[in-house]
């Protein structure tokens, strides 16, 4: 018997772009055009938000509210957002258009064909937007993977993660009776919290997450030590969050789901 009937993926770091690189990079050019150079863990830590309310939780903090004040002679408002929003989404959009970018993650292409075959339904959440979304489905599909259905926030009147809309909105569309028949995966804070936030079993995964932070080289290049030792600082950042399951990548997930 199948543990769930619906899994909901996020998108970038989870079954795509191995680390989260193409907000990541997106987002650090976006507040250098604005005066302001953020930190890897400012950028990283609101992600898998929408990208609006990403950059709003940005500017919240006293060190990057402080530099926007004295580089730009302003305090933070709306319009401050909405200006390195606009930076962000240009440039974010010439990313997205590299395959590099849509490329499934180790594990991913045969692991949702299993997951298919054993009858599961497969969705998608995102903080994307629907026209970044336009880029990475197709550059996923054309390399072999693709969901039953994406929902964004634009979908659910803009309530992204961490609220659970996206979800819920997944959980119509395929008729879900029951939220215990829901498993989400993502590989940041909000999407567990989106997640606990819509009662359904929540999971990270680790390997080539926006929490890990490493480009799949130099992840294979460290050894077995250092790896096992930023695999448990994942490990211990989603269960932090409140994940009721950690995996470390699409196969050991498998593990997990397939039929006894």
């Amino acid at each position: 018997m199948r543990k769930f009937d619906l899994i909901v993926f996020d998108w970038a770091g989870t079954t795509v772009d191995y680390g989260c690189y193409a907000p990541v990079l997106a987002l650090e050019e976006a507040f250098k055009k604005h005066g302001l150079t953020p930190t890897q863990e400012e950028l990283r830590k609101p992600m898998g938000m929408g990208k609006w309310d990403h950059i709003n939780t940005m500017l919240g903090y006293p060190r990057l509210n402080q530099a926007w004040e004295e580089a730009n002679g302003s305090k933070v408002d709306d319009s401050a957002v909405d200006a390195i929003y606009a930076s962000f989404n240009e440039k974010v959009l010439e990313e997205l258009g590299k395959k590099e970018f849509s490329q499934p993650k180790p594990y991913v292409l045969e692991t949702v064909e299993k997951l298919r075959a054993d009858g599961y339904k497969i969705g998608g959440t995102t903080g994307y937007t629907r026209e970044m979304m336009d880029l990475v489905m197709p550059g996923a599909e054309e390399q072999g993977y693709t969901v039953d259905c994406a929902v964004t926030s634009e979908d659910v009147d803009g309530l992204g993660r961490p609220y659970p809309y996206m979800i819920f909105k997944l959980m119509a569309h395929f008729k879900i009776e029951g939220v215990d028949r829901v498993l989400k995966v993502g590989d940041t804070v909000a999407d567990i919290k989106e997640a606990k936030n819509a009662g359904v079993t929540a999971a990270g995964i680790i390997e080539g997450s926006s929490v890990m932070a490493m480009r799949e080289a130099d992840f294979n290049q460290l050894d077995p030590a250092d790896q096992d030792e930023l695999k448990a600082k994942a490990e211990k950042e989603f269960k932090d969050a409140g994940a009721d399951l950690v995996f470390q990548n699409f196969a050991d997930m498998y593990d997990y789901l397939k039929e006894d």
